[in-house]
């Protein structure tokens, strides 16, 4: 049912027998009203001998009976209840019956990509192939791969690159549905189901093969409890299937390449520099706390901006937290145990705000004692750069989201810029320390991404002569900026994946959130092999444990006390 996490048995009347199946949406008769629920099993005979209540209607199709055996795996990975991801992989409406099934219509053969491409490797083998795309590279050939393998499914980070993508298919002449709007022709196969974060429960009659674009991407997880993620989802009906699944990113993420059998496939050096644009760093150790977030480079950049060479500044609003620098030499304080960023603990110590190490407020690097607190705001910083590029610059915030992209030679916002903007000559990261220092786990990963979404939007190389990716730091050396600069996101891959089994975090080990009202009475009974229970801290709990088999066993045994209570597996912000 759904809002309830109860199974019950109905009878089935014989003028509805033809329409019922598993998967099936009905309403039936509960508690003197009529509530709307799935068939999730059918039996001949009942299971009790009261008596059974009928059938009050059949809504209509629903999951079919493999996504109802996923939703019930995935109820178990991110303790959640089976009516969430049965509500996910349902129509958005009634749908009555499917469109008559016809053989795929694939791409032409002309389309396809040689034996013995970096695309054909991709899909040669079943199981989880990880392929990291240049940030200038076009999907398309991945995505015309797929759908000549039957029924495939595509996923995007969000429905505006879906619908691009789905009309590019339909111009090479494939037959795509776009979910949820075509879910009844994804239901009726013979095409390849493209869509955001809900289409990885697309329904699929003979999945052939699946693909994840951006597989790193925030937005496949959802923020909402239970926290499922699209990947994993896409991965699971993969495995299940026995096909293949191809995971793409600039940079994958370390969640995807512990992947039990994942393969690494990787363009040639020369292939992957030429898709990273120039990538430029201003070293601002040496100039004093409090100077501002505009170095003469950056200047020198705004002064360029007119028509064709537009220049993007990227400053994120949201979760900023003071950073101390040494007045004496400019370096950032970072924590001793997990490089994270360290604040004012009020007793003449630092406290990292990442894992919570304390240290006397002395500078690891020359040993001063006096920091300075660093801020940053957009809305001053568009006025300022206005006045020092003399030119007109626009605020782009998360909160203009369906305004129009103003028409402004100078763009500066959160990284919602990065979203909105088609393209750019060049995008400034005024502040890119906040990235690197953030106070989560994930810091490292999603400053990297900033910096792919950046490099697409300027273009590979050759792509626009003197464009480029500027970073604003006092991390020069750091791994993330390391990356970008060679053209190598390998090379933050060694070192953070080092990093977190040290600490033990995520991949390493699985991590689950919990908090509310109930929080003190559930934690008290998780338990089980390797289980730890870390907290409170602001009344929350962290689970740790070694693996997520390990984690989800454990959450599901734990009776859930009456009150409110919120469980996050795989937390962002942890």
């Amino acid at each position: 049912m759904a809002g309830i996490a109860k199974t019950f048995d109905y009878l089935v009347p014989p003028a509805m027998a033809h329409d019922v199946r598993v998967g099936t949406l009905v309403r039936v008769p509960l508690a003197g009203r009529r509530i709307g629920g799935w068939v999730v099993a059918l039996a001949d005979e009942a299971a009790t001998d009261r008596p059974l209540q009928p059938l009050a209607k059949v809504t209509g199709w629903g999951p079919a009976p493999d996504l109802v055996d996923l939703a019930g795996w995935a109820a178990w990975r991110w303790a959640g209840r089976i009516s969430a991801f049965l509500r996910s992989a349902s129509p958005p409406g009634a749908v009555r019956g499917l469109p008559p099934a016809r053989p795929p219509a694939a791409p032409g053969a002309s389309t396809r990509a040689p034996a013995g491409s970096l695309v054909a490797d991709a899909f040669a083998r079943p199981g989880v192939t990880v392929v990291r795309t240049p940030p200038a590279d076009d999907l398309l050939p991945l995505a015309l791969e797929a759908s000549a393998r039957g029924d495939a499914l595509v996923l995007a980070p969000s429905l505006a690159v879906a619908a691009v993508l789905a009309a590019r298919l339909r111009r090479q002449g494939v037959r795509v549905a776009e979910v949820p709007r075509d879910w009844a022709l994804a239901a009726a196969g013979g095409c390849v189901a493209v869509g955001a974060r809900a289409g990885a429960w697309a329904p699929r009659p003979g999945l052939g093969a699946v693909l994840v674009l951006d597989e790193g991407d925030e937005v496949y997880q959802e923020e909402r409890a239970p926290t499922w993620n699209a990947r994993d989802v896409a991965v699971e009906r993969a495995r299940r299937a026995g096909v293949p699944c191809v995971l793409t990113s600039p940079h994958p993420s370390l969640a995807a390449l512990a992947v039990p059998g994942a393969e690494l496939l990787a363009p040639s050096r020369a292939e992957e520099r030429a898709g990273w644009p120039i990538v430029e760093v201003v070293d601002r150790r040496h100039e004093p706390p409090g100077a501002g977030l505009y170095s003469s480079r950056l200047v020198t950049l705004l002064r360029e901006a007119g028509p064709g060479r537009r220049v993007v500044c990227v400053l994120n609003r949201k979760g900023r937290a003071a950073l101390l620098a040494c007045v004496a030499c400019g370096e950032l304080a970072r924590c001793e145990v997990c490089a994270g960023p360290v604040a004012d603990a009020g007793d003449g110590r630092l406290a990292c705000r990442r894992c919570g190490a304390t240290r006397p407020a002395v500078c690891t690097a020359c040993g001063a004692t006096r920091m300075k607190a660093l801020r940053v705001g957009v809305t001053r910083a568009r006025e300022e750069l206005e006045l020092l590029a003399g030119r007109p610059v626009a605020e782009v915030t998360a909160d203009d989201a369906g305004r129009g992209l103003p028409d402004a030679p100078v763009l500066v916002g959160t990284e919602a810029v990065l979203h909105r903007a088609a393209g750019a000559h060049a995008v400034a990261f005024l502040d890119f320390d906040q990235e690197l220092l953030a106070p989560r786990h994930t810091a490292g990963e999603q400053a990297l991404a900033l910096l792919g979404r950046a490099a697409r939007l300027v273009g590979g190389r050759d792509a626009a002569p003197g464009g480029r990716v500027l970073i604003q730091t006092r991390l020069p050396g750091h791994e993330v900026v390391d990356a970008a600069v060679h053209a190598d996101p390998s090379r933050f891959a060694l070192v953070e994946s080092a990093r977190r089994v040290a600490l033990r975090l995520p991949p390493e080990t699985a991590l689950a959130l919990v908090s509310g009202a109930a929080a003190p009475a559930f934690v008290e009974g998780v338990g089980g092999p390797g289980i730890e229970v870390l907290g409170p801290a602001d009344g929350r709990w962290l689970v740790r444990a070694p693996d997520h088999t390990a984690l989800s066993d454990a959450l599901a045994a734990t009776p859930r006390p009456p009150g409110r209570l919120r469980v996050e597996v795989d937390p962002r912000r942890a």
